[in-house]
C-alpha cells in the first residue's frame, strides 16, 4: 500500500470524492459562465433594439425657391413657405385627421395661399400626429409623414396637396386612405409617383414627426387647429369664411 509524504496511508475513496467535487465545481463554473454570456448577449440585443427604436430617424430636406417664394424646414419642424420679405409669420398647427382642422382649411386655406402669393405672410405648416386612435389604420401618422414627403419632393405643390388632403379626410373612427391611395392623391396634384411613393410607403419621417408632435405637446399643447400670428395665439371662428384675413392684415400694418 502506498504512503504519502507524511507517512500516512492515502485513501482511494477520499481521493475519488475530492475529484468528484472538483468535477462538479468545474461544471457549475462552466454553466455559470454560459449563463453570464447568455445574459450579456440578451442585454446587448435589447440595447441594440432600443437604440434602433429611439433613433431620431432622418430629417426632411426642404429647400427650394419658386416664383419668388422660398420653402424651407423651420426650426420648429414646420414646413415654411413664403416670400423672404414677408412681414408676417403665420404658424398653423394641425393634424390631417382633425375635423376642426378641415373646417379651418375650408374657411382659411385660400387666405393662406393668397398671403403667400402676394408676399404678405410666410406660413409655417406645423403638421402633427396624435389622432391615430381615431383611425383604424394609423391614418394620422401616415398622412403626417406624407406631408413631409411631398414637401420635400416639391414644396411649390404643397398647399394644393394640403387642400386636397383635407377635402378627402376620412371620418373619425373609420380607416383612412391606404398608402397607395395617399400616393394617388399626391399624383392628382402633380407629384410624380417615383418622387413620393417610397417615402410614403416606408413612412420615412414617422419618427421625425412624432418627435415634433412631442415638442408641440410640451410647448403649446395638443389642440388643433392652433394658429399663431407672429408668435401670438389667435382665437378664430373657424367656420367663418376668411376669418384669418383681417388678423393677417392688422399684423402686416402694425
Amino acid at each position: 500500500m502506498s504512503r504519502n509524504q507524511g507517512g500516512k496511508k492515502s485513501n482511494p475513496l477520499l481521493s475519488t470524492q475530492r475529484a468528484e467535487r472538483t468535477r462538479k465545481i468545474l461544471i457549475q463554473v462552466g454553466v455559470a459562465a454560459v449563463l453570464v454570456g447568455l445574459i450579456a448577449a440578451i442585454g446587448v440585443s435589447v440595447a441594440v433594439k432600443k437604440a434602433r427604436r429611439d433613433a431620431p430617424g432622418p430629417t426632411p430636406t426642404i429647400a427650394a425657391t419658386f416664383d419668388g417664394i422660398s420653402a424651407s424646414l423651420a426650426e420648429n419642424g414646420a414646413i415654411r413657405i413664403g416670400k423672404p420679405d414677408a412681414k408676417v409669420t403665420v404658424r398653423v398647427i394641425e393634424d390631417l385627421q382633425c375635423p376642426a382642422c378641415k373646417l379651418f382649411e375650408q374657411s382659411n386655406g385660400q387666405v393662406l395661399i393668397d398671403a403667400v402669393n402676394d408676399g404678405t405672410a410666410v406660413v409655417e405648416y406645423n403638421t402633427i400626429t396624435f389622432l391615430d386612435p381615431q383611425s383604424g389604420n394609423e391614418y394620422s401618422s401616415r398622412a403626417g409623414n406624407a406631408s413631409y414627403c411631398v414637401a420635400e419632393a416639391d414644396p411649390s405643390k404643397y398647399q394644393q396637396w394640403l387642400t386636397t388632403m383635407f377635402e378627402q379626410q376620412p371620418l373619425e373612427g373609420t380607416a383612412g386612405q391606404s398608402d397607395d391611395q395617399l400616393i394617388e392623391i399626391a399624383e392628382s396634384v402633380g407629384y410624380a409617383k417615383d418622387a413620393v411613393a417610397q417615402c410614403i410607403s416606408d413612412r420615412t419621417y414617422d419618427k421625425y414627426i412624432k418627435a415634433r408632435t412631442a415638442d408641440v405637446a410640451n410647448s403649446i399643447g395638443l389642440s388643433t387647429p392652433t394658429v399663431l400670428v407672429d408668435g401670438k395665439k389667435v382665437d378664430l371662428e373657424i367656420m367663418v369664411p376668411r376669418s384669418l384675413e383681417p388678423v393677417i392684415s392688422a399684423a402686416a400694418a402694425s
